[in-house]
């Protein structure tokens, strides 16, 4: 039976890089709630951020907790909302800095739930974010997107955008079951409206190793997934709670924590397997 890896994992530093852009897309997807979904998009972007990448994250959720997350106050100014409906705005005007150097936003609030009724009969809708982020790719590294937990217009907007999708997964056997239906929608995104999209990796999150049923459900991604599952695993700790509540990343909030050690391994690991620069 194939095990995970019980130390830690060890990748290399990422080389400093000479030039930035074009960005690589990458989608924070899983239709499941509560999975860590934008801890990871945050804490990811952030440790990006600090090994000297350009990075832009989307917050594509009407929750609107990826602007919240980095203490960004959405209530009254442009959004991502304005960027899908107002034709002649640019991404360049909407796009905010946030706290963390090297890392910017595009934030949401609660009017882009409107979005999916507004825009159904608009002619290549799925098209519509591939082609406000297409004027600014060149000027970052990275770019994140935070989606919604479904499998609406949204979401199929930010898969079709994407190079790759990352799905953060909370060790419990619910969250599992829905992985295979994801995956399948990431497979009809890639025959009907976007060739290139890849799956970059499932991330094991909220992991407690004092449980047996967590244990379990790593066990069984790493049989089921293999080598699709990121050797780093995210412990569940107290420090990301702590950390949404001051509205900082965790690299921010708590640098030398085991927390904000976790998503540098992370960022690492991504940059080893080709899907960050």
């Amino acid at each position: 039976m194939a095990q995970r890896p019980v130390k830690r994992p060890k990748f290399e530093i990422p080389a400093p890089l000479s030039s930035h852009g074009p960005a690589r897309i990458i989608a924070m997807c899983n239709q499941k709630g509560g999975v860590g979904k934008t801890t990871t998009a945050i804490n990811l972007a952030s440790a990006l951020a600090g090994y000297g990448r350009k990075v832009l994250v989307v917050d594509f959720d009407p929750q609107g907790a990826l602007s919240a997350g980095l203490g960004v106050v959405a209530h009254d100014i442009k959004t991502i909302y304005d960027l899908m409906i107002e034709k002649d705005l640019k991404a360049i005007d909407v796009i905010v800095k946030t706290g963390v150097e090297n890392l910017d936003i595009i934030p949401a609030n609660i009017d882009l739930s409107a979005a999916e009724v507004q825009l159904v009969n608009e002619v290549a809708r799925e098209q519509i974010l591939a082609r406000i982020l297409k004027p600014v790719v060149d000027n970052y590294d990275v770019v994140i997107i935070d989606c919604q937990p479904s499998l609406g217009l949204l979401t199929v907007n930010a898969l079709t955008a994407a190079h790759g999708v990352i799905i953060p997964l909370n060790c419990e056997f619910f969250a599992l079951r829905g992985v295979a239906l994801l995956i399948e929608t990431i497979e009809k995104v890639r025959d009907r409206l976007n060739p290139a999209i890849k799956l970059d990796g499932i991330l094991a999150t909220m992991y407690d190793p004092r449980t047996l049923h967590a244990r379990e459900v790593v066990e069984r991604l790493y049989e089921a997934f293999g080598d699709q599952v990121f050797d780093t695993i995210v412990n569940r700790t107290v420090k990301f709670p702590d950390a949404t509540i001051a509205a900082q990343a965790i690299t921010e909030f708590a640098p030398t924590s085991d927390a904000a050690e976790y998503y540098r391994t992370v960022a690492r690991e991504l940059v080893s397997r080709g899907s960050a620069p």
